[in-house]
């Protein structure tokens, strides 16, 4: 990482130096949260969590060789120094906002309700074919996840993409000051986190939070399919970007064929520009993520066949539509997480298969109080789409398995006793709910 020195991060968080005056001139090599990844010079994070308390393992740090512990209460046997705060876990904040200034280099903040993270992967595919790129890894996108990603950036970093997830007001606010994007990404406004925000109209406002705090003359990518994003026509004194397969937008498609598992071709236009691309995904939407991921390309300087390379290079992560063929069936996981306006796109993409289709859906959470009307309409879209049939698993999804007329069971475990006999060899099977679900023990079960 870039010289950072003990001295400085005690000074960006307002914590208290204890220990070796002479070592306040020492440059960390990593911040660390786990003492398991501790490396020589590392800054340790002792974060009191639900189950394991970090203040714990302060010792063990030292002797691994951490050079410092940022804590909230002294270590019994403080053989290094230490730096006490409040709270650890604002301290952190501090911390990498301070750290993410040491950098002026294209950062692209990417949110939405829907298709962050394939549009941040998207991103970083394009974005790598010019620079040195970081991103933000797994699921580190909330207030302890962004700063550690910002931390993260090695000191020869030239662009970086940090996801930024949110579900109450005032968060994208925090997590907007630590990251000062130089390219805000907004994908779509869909209903998520409602117990919360309400409707979508404080989805969209929750979302924009992020302008506040976006870097001087930082430019707006926007997807001018959605109908709340589209209202925006001035953030900051300046025109958002629009991007979305209507050729309203300033870029947009033409000529999108799905082939579902053999990839989907489209032409990306804008202005007198036409790029063909074969985008290696199976879901329509990809489309959408590739024209944001060319509009920030664009804004960086890539010319058009780096932006075409970058698009082809882009590679699915975890369960995220990614497709698993086995002896029996077509799996397509998706399970990582869900909401109405996700699940009905992954029907949309489901239907683009040949042969007989199935769709094993579950509970999908903190919808407030529409919930079950929301999950009603998500089955009647499976059945409008001709899905064949639909297996709906949890409480809430009884409501779904009624909208579609197809199979309801309270929960997994009553479900995978059955599971084979309801599927046929050579279905293609969409598994898909929220996270907390648990799905993944179904994708398991089919490829066992």
């Amino acid at each position: 990482m870039k010289k950072f020195t003990l001295e400085e991060i005690a000074a960006a968080c307002g914590g208290k130096y204890v220990g070796d005056e002479s070592l306040k001139s020492t440059a960390i090599s990593s911040v660390e949260r786990d003492s398991r990844c501790i490396k020589e010079n590392s800054l340790f994070l002792a974060i009191k969590g639900e189950r394991v308390d970090g203040h714990d393992f302060i010792e063990k740090c030292y002797a691994d060789g951490a050079v410092c512990a940022v804590c909230e209460k002294a270590p019994q046997n403080p053989t290094k120094p230490y730096i006490l705060v409040d709270s650890t876990l604002e301290a952190v904040k501090k911390i990498g906002m301070a750290y993410r200034k040491k950098f002026d280099i294209p950062v692209v903040g990417v949110s939405g309700s829907v298709g962050k993270t394939s549009t941040k992967e998207m991103l970083y595919a394009v974005l790598s074919q010019k620079y040195k790129t970081h991103k933000t890894q797994g699921n580190l996108n909330n207030e302890l996840g962004v700063p550690l990603t910002l931390l993260a950036m090695p000191e020869d970093t030239e662009a970086a993409v940090i996801e930024m997830g949110i579900s109450d007001f005032g968060e994208m606010s925090r997590l907007a000051q630590m990251v000062q994007p130089t390219v805000c990404v907004l994908t779509i406004i869909g209903c998520c986190h409602l117990e919360n925000l309400g409707d979508r109209n404080g989805v969209l406002k929750a979302k924009t939070e992020m302008f506040k705090f976006a870097s001087e003359n930082a430019e707006f990518v926007l997807n001018g399919d959605d109908d709340k994003l589209s209202t925006v026509t001035e953030v900051n004194g300046k025109k958002p970007i629009f991007f979305g397969l209507d050729r309203k937008n300033d870029y947009y498609a033409e000529n999108i064929q799905n082939n579902a598992d053999g990839g989907v071709l489209a032409d990306l236009c804008f202005g007198d520009t036409k790029l063909s691309v074969k985008i290696p995904a199976i879901g329509s939407y990809m489309v959408s993520n590739a024209l944001a991921a060319v509009a920030v390309g664009k804004l960086c300087g890539l010319n058009d066949e780096q932006l075409i390379k970058g698009v082809e290079a882009y590679k699915t992560v975890g369960s995220r539509a990614n497709v698993i063929n086995t002896e029996d069936y077509k799996i397509i996981d998706d399970c990582y997480n869900a909401n109405p306006t996700s699940v009905m796109a992954s029907i949309d993409t489901l239907v683009n298969f040949s042969g007989r289709t199935v769709a094993i859906l579950g509970d999908m959470k903190e919808l407030g109080t529409n919930e079950l009307e929301m999950h009603r309409k998500t089955g009647e879209h499976a059945k409008e789409k001709g899905v064949d049939l639909v297996i709906a698993v949890g409480p809430l999804a009884k409501a779904l398995a009624e909208g579609s007329g197809g199979k309801w069971y309270a929960d997994i475990d009553s479900l995978l006793p059955d599971l084979k006999s309801l599927l046929k060899k050579g279905d293609t099977v969409l598994v898909k709910a929220s996270h907390s679900m648990q799905f993944e023990r179904i994708v398991a079960f089919l490829k066992g």
